[in-house]
């Protein structure tokens, strides 16, 4: 039996002993077996978690002491960081270094919201009357499920776990059935740190079973998921019968503009960062280059000549700059969607199929783990599906344009709205370009970069909500108005008789 579900403090294994054996995209390894939970393990977690909210367990801690505690927490986590990378690159297949610098941004957002817990205490309003008193105050939402996806498994669970913390909310934590075993060493941090029982509560397994009572159980007041636009829209349907409130970060078809005056050598280094640091697999992944028609023919074959150099390789090859994707069955949807830009005319200049040979540093065999080449499609035109689907992978398309205004028309033409980025010199083009660009995030001259006092979410269907920031807090609070009449009186409306 598997004790990996962490339930009202305990750690437990599922109700009727189902695992799972977690293996290591890079090679096939085995990583572990942890525990499969099924809906009536959701449903008691949820369970727990409304118990400890109903009695106030974390949210009668004042707001200062809840600060000083995730600040804790990321002081564990900097002094950890070593084994949360090393098990992150396990699940994942990313290299170590990436890994590591996770673990960094991770202690930095919880140490974020331990500082601003009790900046907004709330607001006093001016009735009009001297006998009235009347507050407007921030209260913790209540039950929160957040569902994490598996390409950043702890960053995305910290972007929700600290906040709802800070506000003082219990939690059910699900992260991706493959890459569960961060959120594990978390809960590790959460429990040896004195985190009430039942205020943090995590289940593993399929996101149709384990899942879907988060979205759908009365008891949950918020649901919070990073993931697909076809399981967010999911979600907000369950949801909206118990009208609870749902923040959705659904994804992107980030544009990564181009104008002929950029600095060549900076664009063209972060194009490659744009679209293949982790293999792609980055919601907020440039994996559209739109660029200036009279600087695309250089551009583009030196873009082409940067990836096909790319080395491949295993989490801990020191040699390798990118790993393994995350499934067989990715690499299959990474491949259908390359091979769909073939046959509607755009040209495979690069990659475009599964990594074989050696990797970089010549003790893995990349066919035994699931790679695939960094990959460039040319000649892209907005009518193409390769446009506008999310291949998620190692792979970008390149569009053409000639003015400013059809720049700006191309980054826009996307359900999506999650980020994008401009490279000029003209300081007054690049901000009137990032003004019209219908996405949450614009960098100019820069790419991928993200603060977490700065707010974080998209436009359009990339969802809804923000996390990170200011607003990332106010996700996590309910915002209530107490009015006192100092001087009770009688108001004379009615007549006694």
């Amino acid at each position: 039996m598997s004790n990996t579900l962490y339930i009202d403090g305990q750690w437990v294994a599922a109700l009727d002993g189902g695992t799972r054996t977690i293996t290591c995209p890079a090679d096939g390894s085995e990583v572990a077996v942890v525990a499969e939970a099924t809906r009536k393990d959701t449903e008691r977690a949820i369970g727990a978690a409304r118990a400890a909210a109903d009695e106030q367990r974390w949210a009668s801690v004042p707001a200062p002491e809840r600060g000083a505690f995730l600040l804790r927490v990321a002081a564990e986590l900097r002094e950890r960081a070593e084994d949360f990378a090393r098990a992150e690159s396990l699940d994942t297949g990313k290299r170590i270094d990436e890994s590591r610098q996770d673990m960094s941004d991770i202690a930095d957002c919880f140490e974020y919201f331990g500082r601003i817990a009790a900046v907004d205490a709330g607001r006093v309003v001016d009735a009009g009357d001297a006998d009235v008193l009347s507050r407007i105050v921030h209260e913790p939402v209540g039950v929160c499920g957040l569902i994490t996806p598996w390409n950043y498994p702890l960053l995305q669970a910290a972007w929700k776990i600290a906040p709802a913390l800070a506000a003082g909310n219990t939690f059910v934590l699900k992260p991706a059935e493959l890459t569960p075993h961060t959120a594990i060493l978390m809960m590790r941090v959460l429990e040896d740190l004195g985190l009430p029982a039942g205020v943090a509560n995590l289940v593993l397994g399929a996101g149709g079973e384990v899942g879907a009572p988060l979205s759908s159980d009365p008891r949950v007041d918020l649901v919070s998921f990073t993931g697909g636009l076809v399981t967010g829209r999911a979600i907000a349907a369950e949801a909206a019968a118990t009208v609870k409130k749902v923040a959705l970060e659904l994804g992107g078809k980030n544009p990564n503009v181009v104008f002929a005056d950029a600095d060549y050598d900076a664009a063209l280094d972060n194009a490659l960062n744009a679209a293949f640091v982790h293999s792609g697999q980055v919601c907020s992944a440039g994996a559209r280059l739109v660029i200036e028609e009279s600087i695309a023919e250089r551009f583009v074959s030196d873009l082409v000549r940067r990836a096909e150099g790319i080395r491949l390789g295993g989490p801990f090859d020191d040699a390798a700059e990118t790993g393994a994707l995350i499934s067989e069955a990715h690499r299959e949807k990474v491949h259908a969607y390359v091979e769909r830009a073939r046959e509607q005319g755009a040209r495979v200049r690069c990659g475009g199929r599964s990594a074989e040979g050696p990797s970089a540093d010549g003790h893995l065999e990349l066919g035994e783990g699931i790679f695939y080449l960094p990959t460039v499609i040319d000649r892209c035109t907005r009518e193409m599906d390769c446009v506008h689907d999310e291949a998620f992978g190692p792979v970008v398309t390149v569009e053409t344009f000639c003015t400013e205004d059809e720049a700006v028309a191309i980054a826009n033409d996307t359900v999506y709205g999650l980020a994008g980025a401009v490279w000029s010199q003209d300081a007054g083009r690049t901000q009137r370009v990032a003004g019209r660009l219908r996405h949450g995030t614009v960098w100019i001259n820069d790419f991928h970069p993200y603060l977490p006092q700065a707010e974080w979410g998209g436009m359009k269907q990339s969802g809804v909500g923000r996390e990170l920031g200011l607003h990332g807090l106010g996700e996590y609070q309910e915002t209530k108005h107490i009015y006192q009449n100092t001087r009770p009186a009688v108001t004379g409306w009615f007549a006694e008789h």
